[in-house]
Formats: C-alpha cells, structure tokens, sequence
C-alpha cells in the first residue's frame, strides 16, 4: 500500500474508535511478545480498532497475529527522552511491523544530539506514518508542522513542565485545544480510566483513544481494588 493511500486506509480505520495500548513493564509476568500477542487478541476480539505497542518483538509478534492498524514504539532507558528516541529507533520499529510510529516529540534534547525532525523525516521516508507523543500545546503544533501524522497527548503530566497536570485525569484541555487548531488527527491518551472519559475525549475532538492501564495492566487493576477494600476495612 502506497504513502498517501496507507495513510488514509489506517487514519480512517481510527477514526472514532479505540486504541489498546498493549505493555508491560521490565519485571513483570507479563513482559513477553507471546503474552502481549494474546492481549492484542483479546482486546481485538473486544471491539478494539487499532493496538500500540512496545518493543521490536512485541511489534512482530502482534503484526503476525493481526491485521488492525499498529502503532509501534520502542523504548531505550527510563528518563528523559526514551519513547523511539532516534531515527534509529524508529526505523526499527517501522521495520518490525508497525502502520505508524510512535515517538517522544517534546521539546526535550534527544540522546543522540539530532533533532526531531530528523526521526519523522526518516519515517516518512520510508513510508510509514508517525505518532508524535506530546505534553503541550506548543509541541504538538511543532509536531504537526515537522509532518507528523498523528499528535496525541500521551506525555502529558508525564514532563517536568507538565507534573501538575497528572493527578488530574486525563488532559482534555489539551485534546480539544489541539484539536481545533491542526489538520492532523490529535489522538488522546494518558489516564483514560472509564468508559465515559474516552467517550468525553471523543466529544472534545479527538479522532481516536488510546488506553492501555485499565485495559491490559492487571497489576495496577488489583491494586485499585485492593487499595479500595483496605481504605473501607480503615
């Protein structure tokens, strides 16, 4: 499939729906290709639209498995700009499977010292789409003017300018702002907890919600439950 064909086939298959972030984090009992294949089923089979996922094996493996458009990513490290960090990064994972290429696009210094125009450009290049995870306005529209295909709000709270904002749910301010002043797809994601705030997302314009944590993390899943029942035993 062709650039801007592809493009418009994956962009339309998001539009409105669901996204099912697919990860598990290093040490977990679920850190494992074949395990997250079974999850990008399950939640497949559950109505979802389009998965994101992390990791080049984790990528393969869901690409072998199912044709729902796929948004890779691959993290290197724990601080800073870790999300595909370089072109590098991100041709590997456009390699290994995914429709689209999710990258950290904040105004942060990338570890190998090229800017980030430099990783879209080498995506693009190839043919793939990008995702551009942002935490501000300001990013976003840089983002957008640098050719992402797609801006979503992933890290926002998640950035020493952006802390305030995490205990508050999900940013929606910074989807409908978003929304209304680019020409690409803003997508919405971080802390979408219920049903209802993924619908508020879609109300306040983003074309498409991804949610991961209340989905596919069993972990932290029990620990709501079981943080809740030792408060009420208190």
């Amino acid at each position: 499939m062709s650039g801007p064909t592809r493009r418009n086939t994956v962009l339309d298959r998001l539009r409105g729906a669901l996204i099912v972030s697919c990860q598990a984090y290093p040490g977990e009992p679920m850190r494992d290709p074949d395990t997250m294949r079974r999850v990008a089923l399950a939640a497949r089979d559950g109505g979802a639209a389009g998965i994101r996922a992390q990791g080049l094996e984790d990528v393969r493996a869901i690409r072998g498995a199912l044709d729902l458009p796929l948004i890779g990513l691959w993290k290197d490290g724990a601080e800073g700009v870790y999300i595909t960090p370089t072109a590098r990064h991100a041709l590997a994972v456009l390699e290994s499977g995914a429709d689209v290429v999710a990258l950290d696009a904040t105004d942060r210094p990338r570890p190998d010292g090229r800017p980030l125009s430099a990783s879209i450009a080498a995506v693009r290049a190839a043919g793939g789409l990008v995702m551009a995870d942002v935490s501000t306005y300001e990013e976003g529209v840089r983002a957008a003017a640098l050719g992402a295909h797609l801006v979503g709000t992933t890290l926002s709270g998640y950035t020493p300018a952006t802390y305030d904002r995490k205990a508050a749910g999900p940013d929606l301010d910074l989807v409908e702002r978003l929304a209304g002043a680019l020409d690409v797809p803003v997508v919405a994601e971080g802390r979408i907890h219920s049903p209802a705030q993924a619908v508020r997302a879609l109300e306040r314009g983003a074309h498409a919600v991804v949610v991961g944590t209340a989905i596919t993390h069993p972990t932290t899943l029990t620990g709501w439950f079981a943080a809740a029942l030792a408060d009420g035993r208190v």
